[in-house]
């Protein structure tokens, strides 16, 4: 999508905070003992009382309001009676539309306190990559500089990239031209940011592996050597000014 009109832009920035809201209330409630069940159900409390619609349900007919990947799980993980641990690395995915509007964020984040310092570390050059990602978002860069970013922080690291899951345009959808934001450097992408491109743009950032595979059910990808996997999401608009972040947290800003 490229946003035109201030009213665009203000519904995407409405349907931003909301996805970032019920994603930061729901990271709030991860502490061992509850469900993930119960994680996404508050999701589909603040979802109704917004009047906004998930996105996975709408589009997708998948089985939860949100993803919710435990441990083993990169991504797409079914909301269910799994308890969640002292120690368990969580992925929180929430997507939403409102008006016709689409806002995709993700986080993940180690539960309590672990001896395991690999979790923590995933998690923290997630973040590192996304913020390394955001310096290239600029009109007329080439989106092939994201995915430089993005991998070059985590070699920095020692850390590896998930290649087969990628960022995506979002905006009238939840997945739309561009279909891929990589996490590696194509040399093959041509592709140009424009003023107001909508983008989701997600590091999936490994301690091993570099490709997952399906998992224990129809929807949830895993690592062959279970590899810890930590995601960071944004729905990010170019601008001149440098990138907007629809689903910024509250108190970041």
């Amino acid at each position: 999508m490229i946003v035109k009109t201030d009213e665009e832009l203000q519904a995407l920035k409405e349907i931003g905070a909301i996805c970032a809201n019920i994603r930061d209330t729901m990271k709030a409630a991860t502490k061992p003992g509850i469900t993930t069940k119960e994680l996404d159900n508050i999701a589909k409390d603040m979802f109704e009382a917004s009047g906004a619609i998930s996105a996975p349900i709408h589009d997708e007919n998948f089985p939860g309001q949100t993803c919710i990947s435990v441990n083993e799980e990169v991504a797409h993980g079914i909301p269910s009676k799994r308890v969640i641990r002292e120690g368990d690395l969580v992925n929180i995915d929430v997507s939403a539309l409102k008006n016709g509007y689409y806002a995709d964020t993700g986080i993940s984040f180690v539960v309590g306190e672990t001896d395991q310092e690999i979790k923590h570390k995933v998690c923290e050059v997630a973040q590192e990559a996304f913020d390394a990602a955001m310096k290239k978002v600029k009109p007329g860069a080439k989106l092939s500089q994201i995915g430089k970013a993005v991998h070059a922080t985590a070699r920095k690291n020692d850390l590896k990239v998930i290649k087969n899951l990628t960022g995506h345009g979002v905006g009238e959808s939840l997945h739309e031209a561009p279909a891929h934001v990589l996490n590696y450097f194509d040399p093959q992408e041509k592709t140009l940011l424009k003023e107001g491109m909508v983008l989701a743009v997600e590091p999936f950032i490994s301690s091993n592996a570099t490709y997952v595979t399906e998992g224990k059910n129809e929807w949830a990808f895993e690592t062959k050597d279970k590899s810890f996997v930590a995601q960071i999401e944004h729905t990010v608009i170019v601008t001149k000014d440098g990138p907007v972040l629809t689903t910024k947290s509250i108190d970041a800003e």
